[in-house]
C-alpha cells in the first residue's frame, strides 16, 4: 500500500468530510493511479479543480500518483492570473450555455429569463446529460457529484445552494454573468428565441382581456408561446432587478 498527502483549498473543502477540511489528508492507494481518479476517490469532482501542484510542480489529470507525493489542489483563481502554469483548466467555451439535471427545473426557468441558453428535460438520464454537455459545449449544472466525475464532462459546476433563487445568484456570480445577461430574449418554456410579432398574428391565442388592453407582443419561434407585458412581466422585472442588485452586492 502506498501513500500520498493531499491538501485542498477554499471551496473544494465543501466536498470533504468535516474532519478532512483545510488540513492535509493522507490517501492510501495501490499501483500508480491517475491523480484525477484519486481526487474523485476523495470526493472532489475534476470539474471543480483549476490547479494541481504535486511536489511543487503543476501537473495535469493524467499524472500518475507516486508513493510519497504531496499534492496541493486549488479551485478556480478569480483574481490572480495563473494561466502560464495551468495544466488542468479546459479550453474556454465559445458561448456560455448550460444543461441542467432533472432536479433543476426552476433554476432553468430563471436562467432562461435572464437570457441564458439552458437545456432541460425532466427525464434526462445521467449519460445523456454528460453527452449533451460534451457534444454541445455546455456547462453541466447539478447537485449530483457523480455526474461531474464522468470523464466526458469537461465544464461543470456543483451547486452548493438548494433553493432556486440562491442557485441563480450562485451561478451568476460563479460565471460572471451580469454583463452577458439579456432578459426576455428566450422562451422560459422551451428555450427558443423570442421575436416581436403583430397582434393580428397571435389574436386567436389571446385571452379576451389581453386583446383589449395590450398591443405589443412577442412569441417563441420554436413553440409559439405568446408573451405580453402584463402584471407577470412587471413581477419579472422586479425579480431581475433584485437579482442584479444581489449579484453585484449593491
Amino acid at each position: 500500500m502506498r501513500q500520498a498527502l493531499f491538501r485542498f483549498y477554499s471551496e473544494l473543502n465543501d466536498f470533504l468530510p468535516a474532519g478532512s477540511r483545510s488540513v492535509t489528508v493522507s490517501h492510501l492507494f495501490v499501483g500508480t493511479p491517475a491523480i484525477k481518479d484519486s481526487l474523485e476517490a476523495l470526493g472532489v469532482p475534476h470539474t471543480e479543480v483549476d490547479l494541481i501542484l504535486v511536489n511543487g510542480e503543476s501537473v495535469d489529470f493524467r499524472y500518475l500518483l507516486q508513493d510519497g507525493d504531496r499534492a496541493s489542489v486549488f479551485p478556480e483563481f478569480r483574481s490572480i492570473d495563473i494561466t502560464p502554469i495551468l495544466k488542468v483548466r479546459p479550453e474556454p467555451l465559445q458561448e456560455v450555455q448550460f444543461v441542467l439535471d432533472i432536479h433543476l427545473g426552476r433554476l432553468t426557468s430563471y436562467l432562461r429569463m435572464m437570457g441564458f441558453d439552458s437545456l432541460y428535460r425532466n427525464d434526462y438520464a445521467d449519460n445523456e446529460l454528460a453527452s449533451v454537455a460534451h457534444n454541445e459545449g455546455r456547462i453541466l449544472l447539478t447537485r449530483d457529484r457523480g455526474l461531474l466525475k464522468r470523464s466526458e464532462v469537461t465544464h461543470g459546476y456543483y451547486l452548493r445552494a438548494s433553493q432556486p433563487y440562491e442557485q441563480l445568484i450562485e451561478v451568476m456570480r460563479r460565471f460572471t454573468l451580469t454583463r452577458l445577461a439579456a432578459p426576455f430574449k428566450l422562451c422560459i418554456r422551451c428555450n427558443g428565441m423570442l421575436e416581436d410579432v403583430s397582434k393580428e398574428m397571435v389574436l386567436d391565442q389571446l385571452p379576451p382581456k389581453v386583446k383589449e388592453r395590450h398591443v405589443q407582443f412577442r412569441h417563441c419561434r420554436s413553440c409559439g408561446q405568446v408573451y405580453w407585458q402584463g402584471s407577470h412581466y412587471e413581477r419579472m422585472c422586479r425579480f431581475i432587478e433584485q437579482v442584479f442588485k444581489e449579484v453585484n452586492g449593491s
